[in-house]
């Protein structure tokens, strides 16, 4: 009984997880790439056919396969993630002018998202 409650915690965890990468590919203020991770985590432990079906997926699969190898990304993944934040929060602190307040909490937490992003590891071939 306690492994079927965990099975279908984690399912039902890995789905919320994909749903808030999704979100998080249309809002700045959520990480796309943490969720899919940790969405690929709980499928590694309660779904076989979820997992392979993240591993698979022609848009993230391959990144998120490097990530579960090795935990290290491409160096051109890592500069498209990058200025896609940057994008992404530029134009919504454009949004909000004339609003100081908001317009700095939102560059601080692009500096922390952009500080997270930095600090992962390359892949050791694309470094050469």
């Amino acid at each position: 009984m306690r492994n079927l409650v965990k099975h279908y915690l984690l399912i039902g965890l890995g789905w919320i997880f994909i749903l808030l990468a999704i979100i998080g590919a249309v809002l700045p203020l959520l990480p796309t790439t943490p969720f899919l991770i940790l969405a690929l985590g709980c499928f590694a432990e309660s779904s076989p056919r979820f997992h392979r079906m993240l591993l698979e997926n022609k848009w993230f699969g391959p990144p998120l396969a490097q990530w579960e190898q090795n935990k290290t990304i491409r160096r051109k993944i890592k500069q498209k993630v990058i200025l896609l934040i940057i994008a992404t929060f530029s134009i919504s602190i454009a949004v909000l002018s004339g609003r100081i307040g908001l317009q700095l909490m939102l560059v601080c937490f692009c500096l922390i998202l952009l500080g997270f992003v930095w600090r992962l590891k390359e892949s050791e071939e694309l470094k050469k």
